[in-house]
């Protein structure tokens, strides 16, 4: 009998009867107990943590920060509500605390009293870090805790964001207003600069200018001491002669005062008779010219020919009382006139001795006629020398503008006397205030020739401070112009955002770091995650109920002496059957029922039936070969294929005995392989898991065919099993 014909006698045996016929259905729908219900019992959980009671307390009291109000409590409550993560019910401290213990609240969110005010002192002096309190409790759900984890870092970071916005938004703001700051700064410091140039300039000027004042101090200094030198000997001459003068004045101040009267008589009577002179001068003219006329001719009838018989000499002109004209000579002596009667000459007779006379007598005649005649000639010239006085007298007297100036000239020494004679009687107490005046002027040369020292040694240093202040200038100026280039760059790098940079850059730095999460064949929920986990183990399962039911090996085969490998196929293809049964029932309820999406839908039907048909063969070879302690091993090595698959957690996080265990065994392939069917990706593990199912399916139905071989013998083992199920 062929193998299939075998298998399809087995299959019958189900159809009789109600209790084989429910048998057969729950072999079908079994593995939707682990397969569907496990997958639907977790389909994706965090879309419904908003039914998850959470207690929420909030004892911000907020904060005032530079006049502005934060309540970082109400923002962060707030935000709670508006989000799906958890059933927020706000309540007291006591009561959560309470409500957590006994398990009426999963788990608690405190937000503490000074949480506003320590989340707003990061723009202070003592920034301090804001903490939420959370309370949780494992003994109520140990997976809430780390769903809390989750959600609160999630919290923790928006609330860090909002806080580091604003701290941030500050901070440019502040770089904005360092950077108005600084360039008013740049400017000032430009404006400084040209001061200062202005400053050096003028310092310059001022070096200069006290470089030449030291100087002319220098040549005051020696001048006030040349002065106070002077006035001293003038002091010293003053004193000494106002000594004398005092008793001079205080015995003849009344004669004083009439002198001085009587020169101002005398003035005012010349003044008065100064219209005489026109013609007494003219008179003068004229007889003074008829007397030098007449001694010219005496002169020429004494002493002969050889004498002048014209005006004499030019003399210089007479003086005037004006200041313009020059002195006149000194007037020439008057001389003694020859008398003509005791002259030999006047009577005609030659010159020589007379008869009668003696030789001597002659002579001496003779010597005296030659004297009378020089001192004659004498007479003559200065009466010609008068004469022509006379007339420069006469003209200048003619002269009216002369006259007036000189009436002028009268009429002011007539004041002045007047003057002197009324201060006549207090001639002495002038002279001791002249004295003191002069005592006083020579005093103050004194102090002036010493200030004066003093003032050029001033100088001095204040020439060379300025000479200092100068170079300090020089140097404070290329500071001033360092300063001001610096303040200017300084100022171009200064930032300064408006408020849609601030915005921008504010997010960036509040969250710098971001999370560019490209995946690249997404699973869309919890479930389509796990999946490949739980198909698999509700297939082994499934074949696991199944040759609970069905026989392993055919007695009816093994009796009849077939061959063990028809014996082995018949055995394995009803439950195979029933597998592809399973596969098709448990892949219906998870695509169309919990809308399971598989990224390649008929290749993992296919694969999922060369899963059943390997695990069919595997489960089949441990019943087969153990009987009833068969079906413990295939418990156990269910267990271990669920432990080192990898299903939950990468298998590098569990131990190394698991480890060990995940290359050899199927579970392990078939995970992976449904993993890249299921969601996408590369085929090399789908392949690589057909190839592994494959050579275990062949393994296993060789094994069975040696253990159907050795069946057909009997023994008193299979006679009496030592135990039964």
């Amino acid at each position: 009998m062929r193998s299939p014909r075998l298998a399809a006698l087995e299959l019958k045996r189900f159809g009789r009867g109600r209790l084989p016929r429910a048998a057969m259905a729950a072999m079908l729908l079994l593995p939707l107990l682990y397969g569907a219900l496990y997958l639907w019992s977790f389909w994706n959980p965090y879309e419904r943590l908003d039914k998850v009671p959470v207690a929420l307390v909030n004892e911000d009291r907020g904060a005032t920060v530079k006049g502005e109000r934060i309540d970082a409590g109400d923002d962060i409550v707030k935000g709670l509500h508006d989000s799906d993560s958890f059933d927020w019910q706000e309540t007291s401290a006591a009561d959560a605390r309470k409500g957590v213990e006994d398990g009426r609240y999963y788990l608690s969110l405190t937000v503490p009293a000074d949480f506003s005010k320590r989340v707003s002192s990061s723009s202070g002096d003592s920034p301090e870090t804001g903490a939420l309190e959370v309370r949780t409790n494992d003994a109520n759900n140990y997976i809430v805790g780390q769903i809390s984890r989750t959600v609160f870092s999630e919290l923790r970071a928006g609330a860090s964001s909002k806080v580091s916005r604003g701290f941030f938004d500050k901070i440019y703001v502040s770089f904005s207003t360092l950077h108005g700051k600084t360039a008013k700064a740049a400017e000032g410091a430009d404006d400084l600069g040209a001061g200062i140039g202005k400053a050096k300039k003028g310092a310059g000027r001022l070096k200069s200018g006290l470089g030449d004042a030291e100087t002319g101090s220098g040549d005051l200094k020696s001048g006030a001491g040349k002065v106070a030198a002077g006035t001293q000997k003038l002091a010293d001459k003053v004193n000494g002669a106002a000594d004398e003068v005092r008793p001079f004045l205080k015995a003849h101040s009344g004669e004083v005062g009439e002198a001085a009267r009587g020169v101002a008589r005398t003035s005012k009577t010349l003044k008065k008779n100064l219209g005489k002179l026109p013609a007494d001068a003219q008179r003068a003219q004229t007889d003074s010219r008829k007397a030098a006329d007449a001694l010219s001719k005496l002169y020429s009838a004494r002493c002969g020919k050889g004498g002048p018989s014209g005006p004499g000499p030019d003399l210089p002109a007479p003086s005037s009382p004006g200041p313009s004209t020059p002195a006149p000579d000194k007037p020439t002596p008057d001389l003694p006139l020859p008398n003509p009667s005791t002259n030999p000459s006047t009577s005609g007779s030659p010159s020589g001795p007379t008869s009668g006379s003696p030789s001597g007598s002659g002579a001496a005649k003779g010597k005296a006629a030659a004297d009378s005649c020089a001192e004659l000639k004498k007479a003559v010239d200065a009466a010609e020398r008068s004469a022509k006085v006379a007339a420069k007298l006469n003209g200048y007297v003619q002269n009216e503008k002369n006259l007036d100036e000189l009436g002028r000239h009268l009429d002011q020494l007539n004041r002045a006397a007047n003057k002197v004679a009324a201060r006549a009687p207090h001639l002495q107490q002038d002279v001791d205030s002249a004295v003191r005046q002069i005592n006083a002027l020579n005093k103050g040369a004194h102090k002036v020739a010493k200030g004066a020292g003093k003032l050029h040694s001033g100088l001095g240093e204040l020439s060379g401070g300025a000479a200092t202040l100068d170079g300090g200038l020089f140097k404070l100026a290329d500071g001033s112009g360092k300063l001001a280039h610096g303040l200017h760059a300084g100022a171009k790098q200064i930032p300064d955002y408006d408020k849609k940079e601030r915005q921008d850059r504010t997010g960036v730095m509040a969250d710098p770091v971001d999370l560019a999460s490209h995946k690249a064949h997404t699973a869309p929920n919890y479930g389509t995650g796990f999946a490949p986990y739980f198909i698999p183990l509700s297939l082994w399962v499934g074949a696991m109920i199944a040759y609970m039911l069905l026989q392993p090996l055919n007695k009816r085969a093994l009796a009849a002496g077939a061959t063990s490998w028809r014996i082995a196929l018949a055995g394995w293809l009803p439950v195979a059957a029933i597998g592809v049964a399973q596969v098709a029932a448990l892949m219906s309820v998870l695509h169309w029922g919990l809308g399971l999406q598989m990224a390649r839908g008929l290749a993992t039907v296919g694969f999922l039936v060369l899963v059943t048909a390997c695990f069919t063969a595997i489960v089949q070879f441990l019943n087969a070969r153990f009987g009833p302690a068969g079906r413990i091993l295939v418990l156990a090595m269910l267990m271990l294929q669920l432990t080192s698959a990898g299903g939950t957690y990468p298998i590098q996080t569990s131990p190394g005995f698991f480890n060990a265990l995940h290359p050899l065994l199927p579970m392990s392939y078939v995970v992976e392989g449904l993993r890249h069917l299921i969601t996408g990706g590369e085929l090399w593990p789908v392949w690589r898991a057909c190839l592994v199912l494959l050579a275990f399916t062949a393994g296993a139905l060789a094994l069975t065919a040696v253990t159907a071989r050795r069946k057909q013998v009997w023994t008193l083992d299979r006679l009496r099993p030592e135990i039964s199920l």
